[in-house]
């Protein structure tokens, strides 16, 4: 008489079990994403494949910029460069105005977050400015530092720092009072009560604010470069539109686009990594 064994179905290895819903999740919105694009571009295509088309269609764009998508290296000296050098110059100012941004943003919510007096006192100023469009703080830059770069460099900060000081002010008002009240119990220093009961508590503000401020680091910085020149991605699309090359215009605003989702979720994987460290 045959004796027959029946195979039960291995396990998964525990890491590559945990990870594999978000495996699937990922995969699904993936997936849903490409399709989306696909639709889009098919009717983008259509659309603009008549005899005097609004725009370039997909194919024509391709076929247009196809130099300048496999080398955007290249380097001929002057403001003749390749998309990667636009962008890394656009990069490099955003840096350093986020930067700026982010210490003097960070520690003035802080401080206004901690005092109500200068809270209420400055609170309707920072409302006030945070609504006055990039480019129009673009000629008092130019007016204060004579020169393109740090003009540049002023107006990403200058765009930035709003939502960054507001939101960090918020988050220190919104510490608890049970907290305070275990600060006092413990007698706690103010370094103490800083490190340990109101930096991780304003972490999420803090975080939400650089992220609308990275973002508005990027918006502010294409819009400025289109006005002072020089080698960065603002004025190579205005350079573009002078020149009548809408195909490169429309390359561009992709990797406009796609760097700007980078950055976003660069800063929010930060955030993720920051408060998964606090709470461990």
């Amino acid at each position: 008489m045959a004796v027959t064994t029946s195979r039960r179905p291995q396990s998964l290895p525990p890491l590559v079990a945990k990870f594999m819903p978000a495996v699937k999740k990922n995969a699904q919105k993936i997936f849903v994403s490409a399709m989306a694009i696909f639709v889009l571009l098919a009717l983008w295509q259509i659309i603009c494949s008549g005899a005097k088309p609004p725009l370039p269609a997909p194919l024509t764009v391709f076929n247009d910029t196809k130099e300048l998508i496999f080398d955007p290296f290249f380097d001929n000296g002057g403001v003749d460069k390749g998309l990667f050098w636009h962008l890394l110059a656009s990069l490099q100012r955003v840096a350093v105005g986020f930067l700026l941004a982010a210490v003097v943003g960070i520690g003035l919510g802080i401080l206004i977050g901690t005092n109500a007096l200068i809270y209420d006192a400055l609170d309707f100023v920072f409302q006030v400015l945070r609504t006055v469009p990039p480019l129009a703080w673009l000629p008092l830059s130019l007016a204060m530092f004579r020169d393109n770069q740090p003009s540049a460099i002023f107006v990403i900060f200058i765009t930035a720092i709003w939502p960054i000081i507001i939101n960090t002010a918020v988050g220190v008002q919104q510490v608890p009072q049970d907290y305070r009240n275990v600060a006092k119990v413990l007698k706690l220093s103010q370094v103490e009560y800083f490190l340990n009961i109101l930096l991780p508590s304003t972490v999420p503000y803090v975080f939400t604010g650089l992220r609308i401020g990275i973002g508005l680091s990027w918006l502010a910085i294409v819009a400025a470069e289109m006005l002072i020149g020089g080698v960065g991605i603002g004025f190579f699309i205005w350079d573009a539109w002078n020149s009548s090359l809408i195909s490169e215009i429309i390359l561009a605003l992709i990797y406009v686009g796609i760097v700007g989702f980078i950055l976003d979720k660069l800063v929010a994987l930060i955030a993720h990594l920051v408060v998964a460290e606090e709470h461990k």
